[in-house]
Order: structure tokens, then sequence, then C-alpha cells
């Protein structure tokens, strides 16, 4: 079965409304696991918007699956992510003024810091994953680097305004998880999937885990997370 990855970002961006500490990103991260998911997933943003340094130290003790540590190249967040060593990293593009991430990372133009970056990770022997948008220069670009994982960004599938254009952007995600494997490459997915677009996803051949975050915690705020995540649970494995 595809595995489900839960991002926690939007409980730390209800606990940032008032700077307190409620809710909890460390409890959520609990009930997820409890409730099935495979791995937990956090961004430290560059301006802490919703997680804060002190949530990553939390989560790293306390995640019992798998921590994934969304993060951008910025040295000071690369510096916190050696330190923390987190089970994996996926290198995102971030923009201060961005509302969530906008797009894939340019790894072609970004290829000299990345080798520069992979090599902390690697001597640590923590698991990269690039989060790219599903274009064949991009994947490429990832094999000449020696990446074995991506992310595969659906927002533009997920956004789609028509059924044709939803269709057009789906057979490119599926296009290029075939691409990435022959070149043996794991592949992942996310970006704006929710409880009705998730399940074609998860039907793409060769698919290993899909991570969401947004859809889950809106769910949850009339079912509760726990519930919330078991069906996103459900909606997978009927769809494989």
């Amino acid at each position: 079965m595809v595995k489900l990855g839960v991002n926690i970002d939007h409980i730390a961006t209800v606990r940032q409304a008032r700077r307190g500490v409620e809710p909890d990103p460390i409890a959520a991260a609990r009930i997820c696991e409890r409730s099935g998911c495979h791995s937990i997933v956090a961004h430290l943003r560059e301006d802490r918007r919703h997680i804060q340094d002190g949530d990553v130290w939390k989560l790293r003790k306390a995640v019992k699956t798998r921590f994934n540590l969304e993060m951008s190249l910025q040295p000071e967040i690369v510096a916190i992510a050696a330190r923390l060593d987190p089970d994996q990293v996926t290198i995102v593009p971030e923009r201060r003024q961005e509302i969530t991430t906008e797009g894939g990372l340019d790894v072609a133009a970004n290829a000299r810091r990345l080798q520069r970056t992979l090599k902390v990770f690697h001597r640590k022997r923590i698991t990269v994953s690039l989060f790219i948008a599903p274009q064949s220069r991009q994947i490429l670009a990832c094999r000449d680097l020696g990446i074995s994982m991506i992310e595969l960004h659906t927002g533009r599938y997920a956004e789609a305004k028509t059924a044709a254009a939803r269709k057009n952007e789906f057979a490119k995600l599926a296009a290029m998880t075939q691409l990435a494997q022959r070149l043996g490459m794991t592949v992942n997915a996310g970006h704006g999937l929710n409880y009705e677009n998730t399940p074609a996803v998860a039907r793409i051949p060769g698919m290993e885990e899909l991570n969401i975050g947004h859809a889950i915690i809106a769910r949850a705020v009339f079912i509760g997370l726990g519930r919330a995540v078991k069906e996103m649970l459900q909606l997978i494995h009927n769809a494989a």
C-alpha cells in the first residue's frame, strides 16, 4: 500500500496565532502515529511562521515512525537539520512572501548548493528527498546529482480548474513517476492533495508515499485528528 506521511505544520499555525502552547504539534504527531500514518512531516521555515526550533527537537525524540524534516537550502536551516539528525530531509524552495510552497525546486539552477548540502547529509546518513515539479529536466538533474528519492509537487494537478487540465496534469505525474523509477529513484508526492483527489495519485504504479497536511488538519477540526488520518489511510488503501 502507498504510505501516508502527515504534515503537522498547521497544528503549529493555530498555536502561533496566539503564541501559546496549544495545540501541541508533538501531541498531534502521536495521534497521527497511533492512527496508522507512516511518517510525520514538519517544515522548519526560515521565518518560523509555524513550526519552531523547539518543536523539531521534541519531534525528533517523540516520533516513532519516521521524521521527515522539510527545509530550504538556507545555511542556518541546513546546520540545524544536520545537528537534529532526522530520518529524512526534504529540500524545498522557499520564499518569505509565499503562503505555502509554490512550485518545485529548480535542481539544475541550485546544483552547486545542493552538492554541498548533500555531502553534509550523506556524511550523517540522512535520507535526502528533493521536492520537484513533475518535469523530465528536473528528474534528470536529480539523476545527475545522484539523488535516490524525490517528491513530486502535485499542486498543478490539485488546483486544475477543468477535467481536461486535471487529466493532463495527472498524466505528467504518472509519466514522471515512471521515468524516475526507471532511473532508480523512490517517488513520493504531495501538495494540495485532499479527500477527493488523492485516490487517483495513490493508484499511480510505483508511488511510494503521499505527504498530506492541510486537508487532514482541516478535516480534523470537524471530526478529530485520529479519525481524519484513518479516513485518508482508508482512501489510499481502497485506491490500491
